[in-house]
């Protein structure tokens, strides 16, 4: 197939294909003085065309940029990172890989070589800048020059997992990062693999568990003394996969599970709570009281991704659209399912927090909303589909919500705040991230005041070109990471 024959790589969602660099970006207001450090975001960019016309847009080679914040500037550089399949399919000049994370659908000149494309996420720890995808081990880049140093990292021979999760999570007390792999011995398998690693990037815990069924577990929940992963009906069938399907199908007929074990145990004392049918993919932020776990994240009724097929219904984009929710468990009470509240009536997604409150009581986080009072304009809805206009922030103890909105021919990515300094308040900081101007068939960067985010932005930072939708972003402040 070319990338026309689908509406999902045509228009604004066609591959960017380029690596670029820029020096002083465009600045439209004034760049906050604080404001200094380096701001990643990854996007899923398909170097050929795929090889068939059921793939989706999670399937696209990993396209990193960089925008480098000194005082007063802004300068940008991007590059795809050289994982193992982009190296093969560029020297190959054509798609070698199939469909997404389908390995019976490839050319077999690849079956030897990683299939990941570390195109979801991106995390700093340990003097390293890693890109990530679910479904393979991390790759290493260079934080500075995005030059891809490792493509197929594995913490000096101690991952065992065949995969390791987009969404580590830093304690911002002792500095360790925790993370794990599903069908962690291969597709299919019903293994998942938890690992910490010290401030120094050295493994210091593993823990093998099974769960109820071979479902999605894109994310996780991590609290002082606990880490708990929500199993959602994204369900892999390898017979599915021999037939030429994506990697997963909805199984609406299957329940959610919540399983919570003590970090840096064994897994023997692993707890499934059962839940209702529900989609939920990205966690907001989780801590314990006691012996009560909270976990805040989105969570829809129905399928979130339209392009996932469905093994029992047509995709109902009404039961798609999720809300943040907590979940509570007692861990000093026998009970087999979990307590759930729906905070807020906003429909959103990619929740975010000031992430030096991973794992811990806090207050405050941000999101992506989709506002329906404020549409896309039509012209431009028929060839995005898109109708996130809005970020919020979400002050918990008074149940507030602040929002900024863009105008009705553009759309916003992900959000992702950044403190004003190590030692700030919670929340006090900045709001960032990319907005698609539909018109111009470009993007700005937007950087907000996180406490007035109804003000609108303090500056703009104009791209001369567009880049396509980002998975998540990452900040690296010049305290952690000298600006070089």
């Amino acid at each position: 197939m070319n990338f026309e024959e689908s509406p999902m790589f045509r228009g604004w969602a066609a591959p960017f294909r380029a690596e670029l660099s820029s020096q002083d970006l465009e600045v439209e207001g004034e760049l906050p003085a604080d404001l200094v450090g380096s701001f990643y975001r990854v996007q899923p960019d398909f170097l050929y065309p795929p090889t068939h016309a059921n793939d989706v847009p999670f399937n696209g080679d990993g396209h990193v940029s960089l925008f480098r914040f000194t005082p007063g500037h802004v300068d940008f550089r991007c590059r795809y990172v050289r994982t193992q399949r982009f190296k093969a399919q560029q020297a190959a000049r054509k798609a070698l890989f199939g469909t997404y994370r389908n390995r019976f659908t490839d050319d077999p000149s690849v079956e030897h070589l990683s299939g990941g494309t570390a195109n979801t996420n991106l995390i700093y720890h340990a003097g390293r800048l890693f890109a990530m995808k679910e479904d393979s081990p991390p790759v290493q880049i260079d934080p500075h020059t995005l030059e891809t140093l490792d493509d197929y990292y594995t913490f000096d021979g101690k991952l065992q997992s065949l995969t390791f999760t987009a969404h580590p999570k830093i304690d911002p007390i002792t500095g360790e990062m925790v993370g794990f792999g599903y069908e962690a011995r291969g597709n299919g398998t019903d293994d998942v693999a938890f690992y910490g690693t010290d401030a120094s990037g050295k493994v210091n815990w593993e823990a093998w568990i099974k769960v109820p069924y071979v479902g999605m577990l894109h994310d996780f929940a991590l609290t002082t003394n606990h880490v708990a992963l929500l199993v959602i009906p994204y369900t892999a069938d390898l017979e599915r996969m021999r037939q030429g399907h994506i990697h997963f199908a909805w199984d609406s007929s299957l329940p959610t599970w919540l399983g919570v074990m003590r970090r840096g145990g064994d897994g023997s004392d692993l707890r499934w709570y059962k839940g209702p049918l529900r989609c939920a993919t990205h966690v907001m932020n989780a801590y314990e009281v006691g012996s009560q776990l909270f976990i805040d994240m989105d969570m829809a009724p129905g399928s979130q991704f339209p392009f996932v097929p469905s093994l029992h219904e047509v995709f109902d984009p009404t039961e798609a659209h999720g809300r943040i929710t907590r979940l509570k468990v007692d861990l000093a009470e026998p009970a087999e399912t979990y307590e759930m509240e729906v905070m807020y009536g906003e429909v959103c997604v990619l929740p975010r927090i000031d992430e030096r409150y991973w794992s811990l009581p806090y207050n405050v986080g941000f999101a992506p909303v989709m506002d329906f009072t404020k549409p896309l304009d039509g012209a431009r809805l028929s060839v995005t589909g898109l109708v996130i206009n809005t970020w919020a922030r979400f002050d918990h103890d008074q149940r507030k919500v602040t929002t900024y909105s863009c105008d009705n021919v553009s759309s916003l990515q992900e959000c992702c705040f950044v403190p004003r300094s190590r030692t700030a308040r919670e929340g006090a900081g900045y709001l960032i991230g990319i907005v698609n101007r539909y018109l111009e068939d470009r993007c700005d960067l937007l950087v907000l005041d996180a406490e007035h985010l109804d003000a609108g932005p303090l500056a703009t930072v104009r791209l001369p070109h567009r880049l396509r939708n980002g998975i998540h972003t990452h900040w690296v402040p010049d305290w952690v990471l000298p600006v070089r």
